[in-house]
């Protein structure tokens, strides 16, 4: 058997696409034959992100705007995909949001409600819309890939809600993979480590915490969004058609010091 990267008449749903590593994926994805949903919450970011994915092949990308935090939004969003590109193949659930950065003991419930609710209340509604869809068609076969973070398989000092929902997201993706797995749907996780995207301002405009980061990363660097991408597109294409329940960190080499 061959081992092949390409994504060629595969149709994906890229969430928080409007910019950083959901942008990155999309354009990755569109690179490698897939046709594309780019969602996220603003309808103005997305149809940017569309348009310059329709520059690269015309006819690959689709904008929908949707607040995965809301069930509804979720349940439109993938009706929308699948009338736009006829079916859903790959799902990256990718929007997330972090609103609180400091002690544990200090954050708000406002704060908890809103990170639950986008980060892993969405992956899940996501989830389980696309997996429905899958196990209704009579080729089962897809692929799920969550963006977690490597605060989920640690300690999170200063992000611990934002760490909880990532810890959950792992757990998610592994329960499903295991109750998905006889559908031939393929559930995995990708693990980044520090990544120089808005949702990680806070960490990468600080010069000390950046240079305390890089001083434990074996490669002694913040990544680029796009070096979370070719992970994405590994997990999504038939080249890891036998792994399911997995988490890939891709972090430089920072929990290996």
């Amino acid at each position: 058997m061959s081992v092949s990267l390409s994504l060629a008449g595969k149709a994906a749903i890229i969430t928080g696409a409007s910019r950083g590593i959901g942008e990155a994926i999309a354009t990755c994805f569109v690179e490698q034959g897939a046709n594309v949903v780019v969602a996220s919450r603003k309808e103005e970011g997305v149809k940017i992100v569309a348009d310059k994915l329709n520059k690269l092949r015309p006819g690959s990308a689709f904008p929908i705007a949707a607040h995965t935090g809301k069930e509804d939004d979720c349940k439109a969003l993938v009706r929308g995909a699948v009338a736009k590109l006829g079916k859903v193949d790959i799902l990256v659930n990718n929007a997330g949001t972090n609103p609180y950065f400091g002690p544990m003991l200090d954050s708000e419930m406002p704060a908890w409600d809103k990170t639950f609710e986008v980060n892993l209340k969405g992956y899940f509604w996501m989830s389980r819309e696309v997996a429905n869809h899958l196990r209704a068609r009579e080729e089962k076969r897809g692929a799920i890939v969550n963006v977690a973070s490597i605060v989920g398989m640690q300690a999170a000092p200063l992000q611990g809600v934002y760490g909880m929902t990532k810890a959950a997201v792992i757990s998610m993706t592994r329960t499903l993979a295991f109750e998905l797995g006889s559908s031939s749907i393929r559930v995995n996780a990708i693990s980044p480590g520090m990544v120089d995207t808005r949702l990680a301002a806070a960490i990468v405009s600080n010069d000390a915490l950046v240079s305390e980061i890089n001083k434990r990363t074996a490669l002694g660097r913040v990544a680029q969004p796009d070096e979370i991408a070719g992970a994405a597109l590994y997990l999504a294409s038939d080249a890891s058609s036998f792994t399911t329940g997995e988490v890939l960190v891709v972090d430089g080499g920072l929990q290996i010091t």
